[in-house]
């Protein structure tokens, strides 16, 4: 029988919020995974935790680190009943390594205008860790074609302008609905 993650979805259900960098991915993700009562795994978290431990003497291999991030990132996800997952997600490799998470996939795309999301980007790079390089990082890296879009790997997608506020309640409601009925206990 599948068990409930929360009250309101499946377990095995995995939020994934996804957009480019500065979209407003990490402020959405920590206000969804208490609303939908799921834990969230965040790539930046783990790393900055890998930084300690790992020197970033440079921006590629500060790329490297990212990269083994999203791995551990989805390794500790595959251990769990369910969770927000929140990265910058690339398409043409994120849809095979999320599938095979093996669970149910509601994607959130965070949307906003490319200009608010440069003036963030230059507004946070001066606040995070050295290791994270973010002033040497150019405009095609971070705005691109591989995160200025969904994923879309067959799982439902919820759009969020995140120029302004998102209102919580009815993303969750979304979410939810996409999700699909909680099986009876």
């Amino acid at each position: 029988m599948m068990g409930v993650v929360g009250d309101w979805l499946p377990a095995g259900t995995f939020v994934v919020v996804s957009g480019p960098p500065a979209s407003g991915k990490t402020t959405l993700a920590r206000q969804l995974a208490p609303a939908l009562g799921l834990p969230l795994i965040a790539k930046d978290t783990i790393k900055r935790a890998l930084m300690t431990v790992l020197p970033a003497p440079d921006a590629e291999t500060s790329r490297i680190i990212g990269t083994a991030s999203v791995a551990a990132m989805l390794a500790v996800a595959a251990e769990t009943a369910g969770a927000v997952l929140e990265s910058v997600w690339h398409r043409s490799r994120s849809e095979t390594d999320l599938h095979r998470l093996g669970g149910n996939i509601v994607e959130v795309f965070c949307r906003c205008r490319p200009e608010i999301a440069a003036h963030r980007y230059a507004v946070r790079a001066g606040t995070r860790a050295a290791g994270h390089f973010d002033a040497e990082r150019t405009a095609r890296e971070l705005w691109n074609e591989e995160v200025a879009q969904p994923v879309a790997g067959g799982w439902p997608v919820i759009e969020a302008d995140t120029t302004v506020p998102v209102e919580l309640a009815p993303l969750v409601v979304r979410i939810r609905a996409a999700a699909g009925p909680v099986p009876a206990l």
